[in-house]
């Protein structure tokens, strides 16, 4: 776990109150959109640049090469599951292509709300954990000597500089994207997050508020039980994540217990409208990148887990699994809080 980063119903609009005043209730017009200039074609560059060596390494793989791989690691017991692993993450960076390029072309200004939204809320999800985590992990093994790669030195997992290749590439990929995201979002629907909290025109229905305060309690399990983990507790982990708890895992277990947080903060911000003096953006970017990492990470982690390997140490425990599914639960009920509200205002724009 040290070294691979494993951290861990839409309603119609409703009716503006005739008591606000206009300013307040009105959302305003979406702006025209714009191509891309010379810098959103330089980002797609490096972000298409950036998958470069992952891909190359996963082909590589899958056609039988052991490049990066040690002798006795793990990854060379179960050759059929490596080859679906490693073609199903081939699939996933090679959608961060297809992203770069659906937001920088003309084509994609035309492309469904959804069919963007969806695919790039998961890859934020995903990369958010390793931004994060890879850089701290490695000044904390730097700081402290620890260099003790994944699955333990006497199976190292992989050779340390695929980690570095890899990682740093994931670094340069999320980077790039979310630039030309955040360029393409501000373009196309900025003013769905226009104003601050206090202005807006409606409080949301009870259904709403209920899924808000019951994904916060929810995140009262995952949270603690990071914390838990992050302080050096091995309650609840298998025998081979409690052996591997250093001081980088447990850097990842405090990110971990960060994300539900930001999700719920987020969704509990916008729905009950706490924080009326900030700009509406702030709680939609904390649902967003929270939501994104505990959702992603929890079904990616659990997906996982549904392939666990024979030797029992090294199988998640129900805790763990129990931390996956409610992940999991959480980042998509804030998603669909947060896909609500955006519809509804521009069902108000509209």
């Amino acid at each position: 776990m040290s070294r691979t980063l494993t951290p861990s119903s839409p309603s119609s609009p409703a009716p503006v109150s005739p008591a606000v005043s206009p300013s307040a209730t009105a959302t305003p017009a979406a702006p025209a959109a714009r191509p891309p200039g010379r810098t959103g074609r330089v980002l797609r560059l490096v972000t298409l640049a950036a998958c470069a060596p992952y891909l190359a390494l996963k082909v590589a793989w899958i056609s039988g090469s052991h490049l990066g791989i040690p002798d006795g690691s793990p990854l060379l017991d179960h050759r059929a599951l490596m080859v679906f692993a490693n073609g199903l993450t081939v699939l996933m960076d090679a959608a961060v292509i297809v992203l770069a390029l659906l937001l920088t072309r003309p084509w994609g200004l035309r492309t469904p709300a959804w069919l963007l939204a969806a695919p790039m809320w998961a890859a934020t999800g995903l990369l958010l954990p390793i931004m994060a985590g890879f850089p701290l992990t490695q000044l904390a093994g730097a700081l402290d000597g620890d260099s003790a790669g994944s699955g333990g030195p006497d199976r190292p997992f992989l050779h340390d500089w695929v980690f570095g290749v890899v990682y740093t590439g994931f670094i340069v990929q999320g980077l790039a994207l979310g630039a030309l995201f955040v360029r393409y979002a501000r373009n196309r629907w900025s003013h769905l997050w226009r104003g601050r909290v206090g202005d807006l025109p409606h409080i949301p229905g009870r259904g709403a508020r209920a899924a808000a305060v019951a994904a916060a309690v929810l995140a009262l399990f995952p949270v603690t039980l990071h914390l838990l983990w992050a302080s050096g507790s091995t309650a609840g982990l298998d025998a081979s994540r409690a052996q591997d708890l250093t001081s980088d895992a447990r850097i990842l277990e405090a990110l971990g217990a960060l994300y539900p947080a930001l999700a719920v903060t987020g969704a509990l911000l916008l729905v009950l409208r706490w924080g009326r003096g900030l700009p509406v953006k702030v709680p939609l970017a904390l649902a967003w990148l929270g939501s994104g990492a505990v959702a992603c990470w929890g079904g990616w982690l659990l997906l996982g887990s549904l392939t666990a390997v024979a030797d029992a140490a090294n199988r998640p425990t129900g805790p763990m699994l129990l931390t996956y599914a409610v992940q999991m639960i959480i980042g998509t009920t804030v998603a669909v809080l947060g896909a609500r509200f955006l519809r509804q205002r521009a069902g108000s724009a509209a």
